[in-house]
C-alpha cells in the first residue's frame, strides 16, 4: 500500500482526502499557497509546503512547485482530489514521469475524455446514446449555420475543452447564432485556452443525471448508481440527490450496466462519472468526469462505500473488493451545496467566520474545512461547506433537511443558505417536478 500521499487541491476535498488517508494509515502532506496557511487542511496533515502566492495561477495550478513538494517531503502519490489539476492530462504523465502514482485515471483517459468532441465519439463506439450534435468542432460561422439548421433550432454552442458552463451558449434561432458563436469562442479561449466549439441539439426539459463507476487495473468495473444534479444555476449543480426521483429500479440498472460494459471495454481505471441529459425516458450522453465528484458523498450514503479509500487501492493496484452483485443501496441522501454568497445577487463574497456550528444527528454529515476565525479567502472557489442527509426515504430525506438547515450556523460571511431553503420550501422540488432550467427561472421570477 502506498506509504504518503500529496493532496494537491485545498478546503474540503483537501480535509476529505486527508480523513481516509489517516484511516488507512497513510501519512499525508499538505500544499498550500500563502492565503492557506492557516487553512485546516494544513493544520491536519503530517507535514505542509507552502507552493506559492494566492492566486492559484501560481499555486495550486504551478505543477513544477506540487512536483517538488512532492519531491522533498518524500510522497510517493498524488492525489489532485476536484478542480485545479484533477483532470489535467499533463500533470498526469508529469507525476507518472517524475515515479509518483497518480491517483486517478490513465493520461491517455484523461485527455481522451476531456476532448468534449472526442469524448462523444467514443461514447458512440462504446454504446453509449448521445445528443444529436456537430460531427466536429465548428471552423467558422458558416459551418455553425449548417450545423444548426441541420439539428434544428434551439441549438447549445459549447467549449470543445469545457465544463462548468463555461463557453456554454444557447442559441434560439438563426439571428442570434453569429454573436452567440464569437461569444461562446472567447469564453473557451479564456477559460481553456482552446477556443474549439460544437453544436448540441437543445433538449427544453431534462434532467442531469451522472452515473458513478469505478474500475480497478485488472479489467474489473462497477457502477455505484445514479445521481440526479439537475437543480443548477448557471450551469453550476447547487443540490444532488442518490438515487434519482425519476429513474425507476428496470431503468437504474439498466443504464449502470451499459456504463460499467463501457468502462470494461474501454480498460478505464479509478473512478469515474458519465454524465447524461435525460428526457422522456431516453438518456444522452454529454461527458464523462475522470475524477472524485464534488457531490461524491450521496453515492457514499446510500452504498456505504468510502470513494477516496477505493480510489487509493485502485492506484496502488489492488482488485476491487467487491463484484456489482455486492453492491447495496438503502435509503436516500442529498447534498445542499453552501457557498459564501451574497444571499440577494449570489456573488461570491469573502470574509472572516466569526462563528460556525454543524448540524448533527443521525444521517447528517457535513464536509467543510471552516472554523470559527478562519478567513475565506476570494481567490477561489465560493464553495465552502456540503451538507449531506441520508434516511430511509426523500420524503424523510427533505424533512431532515429542513431541520438540518435551520441549524447551520455561519456568521461573518453570506451564505445561500436562505436559497436553499427556499428551494427546500418549494411545492415542485417536493415533487421533483423540475429541469435543469427550473432554478434559473425561479430566480428570474423572483427577481421581476
Amino acid at each position: 500500500m502506498i506509504g504518503k500521499i500529496l493532496i494537491a487541491n485545498r478546503g474540503e476535498v483537501a480535509l476529505r482526502i486527508l480523513r481516509a488517508c489517516r484511516e488507512m494509515g497513510i501519512e499525508t502532506v499538505a500544499v498550500h499557497s500563502t492565503a492557506d496557511a492557516s487553512a485546516m487542511h494544513v493544520r491536519l496533515a503530517d507535514e505542509s509546503v507552502c507552493i506559492g502566492p494566492p492566486p492559484a495561477r501560481d499555486s495550486y495550478l504551478n505543477t513544477a512547485a506540487i512536483l517538488s513538494a512532492a519531491e522533498i517531503s518524500g510522497a510517493e502519490a498524488v492525489h489532485p482530489g476536484y478542480g485545479f489539476l484533477a483532470e489535467n492530462a499533463d500533470f498526469a504523465q508529469m507525476v507518472e514521469d517524475h515515479g509518483l502514482v497518480f491517483i486517478g485515471p490513465t493520461p491517455e483517459h484523461i485527455a481522451l475524455m476531456g476532448d468534449k468532441i472526442v469524448a462523444k465519439r467514443t461514447a458512440v463506439e462504446l454504446g453509449l446514446p448521445v445528443v444529436p450534435g456537430s460531427e466536429g468542432p465548428v471552423d467558422d460561422e458558416p459551418a455553425a449555420r449548417r450545423a444548426a439548421e441541420r439539428l434544428g433550432y434551439p441549438v447549445l454552442i459549447k467549449a470543445v475543452a469545457g465544463g462548468g458552463g463555461r463557453g456554454m451558449s444557447l442559441v434560439e434561432g438563426p439571428a442570434g447564432l453569429g454573436d452567440a458563436l464569437r461569444m461562446a469562442r472567447n469564453e473557451a479561449r479564456l477559460g481553456f485556452g482552446d477556443d474549439r466549439v460544437y453544436l448540441e441539439k437543445f433538449l427544453a426539459r431534462p434532467r442531469h443525471i451522472e452515473v458513478q463507476v469505478l474500475a480497478d487495473q485488472h479489467g474489473n468495473a462497477v457502477h455505484l448508481g445514479e445521481r440526479d444534479c439537475t437543480l443548477q444555476r448557471r450551469h453550476q449543480k447547487v443540490v444532488e440527490e442518490a438515487p434519482s426521483p425519476v429513474l425507476g429500479a428496470r431503468e437504474r440498472a439498466r443504464i449502470g450496466e451499459q456504463v460499467a460494459a463501457a468502462m470494461r471495454r474501454l480498460g478505464y481505471r479509478g473512478l469515474g462519472t458519465v454524465e447524461f441529459l435525460w428526457q422522456d425516458g431516453d438518456f444522452y450522453f454529454i461527458e464523462m468526469n475522470t475524477r472524485l465528484q464534488v457531490e461524491h458523498p450521496v453515492t457514499e450514503m446510500v452504498t456505504g462505500i468510502d470513494l477516496v479509500r477505493e480510489q487509493v487501492r485502485v492506484a496502488a493496484g489492488k482488485p476491487l473488493g467487491f463484484s456489482q452483485d455486492a453492491v447495496r443501496f438503502t435509503g436516500h441522501a442529498v447534498e445542499w451545496r453552501i457557498t459564501a454568497e451574497d444571499p440577494q445577487t449570489l456573488t461570491p463574497r469573502a470574509g472572516t467566520v466569526t462563528a460556525y456550528h454543524a448540524p448533527g444527528g443521525p444521517g447528517v454529515r457535513v464536509d467543510s474545512a471552516l472554523y470559527a476565525g478562519y478567513a475565506v479567502p476570494p481567490h477561489y472557489d465560493s464553495l465552502i461547506a456540503k451538507l449531506i442527509i441520508h434516511d430511509v426515504d426523500r420524503e424523510m430525506c427533505l424533512r431532515r433537511s429542513e431541520r438540518a438547515l435551520a441549524e447551520t450556523v455561519i456568521d461573518g460571511v453570506p451564505t445561500n443558505i436562505p436559497l436553499l431553503r427556499r428551494i427546500l420550501a418549494d411545492e415542485a422540488f417536493e415533487r421533483s417536478d423540475y429541469d435543469t432550467n427550473w432554478l434559473g427561472r425561479l430566480l428570474a421570477a423572483a427577481a421581476t
